[in-house]
């Protein structure tokens, strides 16, 4: 959520899909694709039709976001979104996606350190060579 506020207490309390699209950086078509996706339940509706967000569905959001900042794919996120969706006896289900999920983005933060490791050499690189320090060691490159 990009916002950080948490939504207003008290019952009945609910927020548009404007509302929802601005805390959380999504726009009205990403929450709606969501919906259509599967990757939200259907979400409550005023006698008007228009979405009306309550704080449960802030959360999960919330949730999805960090799975896609991480990574996992829309259909990785809809198969938990189906195992969540049909309860309790799911749970060692999502266990387990979601080790196996943490150890795949652990492999490629490693990576990403490796490459950062080597970007900064090269920076270092030429930096020195920028500065006239070339030493017998640097890389011609």
């Amino acid at each position: 959520m990009t916002s950080g506020q948490p939504l207003p207490r008290g019952r009945g309390t609910t927020l548009t899909i404007a509302q929802v699209a601005e805390r959380t950086g999504l726009t009205h078509d990403t929450l709606r694709y969501y919906e259509r996706a599967g990757l939200i339940e259907r979400v409550g509706r005023t006698t008007g039709n228009q979405r009306r967000y309550e704080a449960a569905d802030l959360a999960w959001l919330e949730f999805l976001l960090r799975l896609r900042e991480t990574g996992m794919s829309i259909a990785g996120m809809q198969r938990f979104a189906r195992l969540r969706a049909e309860g309790e006896a799911t749970v060692g289900d999502r266990l387990t996606m979601l080790r196996e999920h943490r150890a795949a983005l652990a492999a490629r933060m490693r990576a990403l350190r490796r490459g950062a490791g080597a970007l900064d050499e090269k920076i270092d690189h030429y930096e020195r060579l920028l500065h006239g320090r070339r030493t017998r060691t640097d890389d011609p490159t």
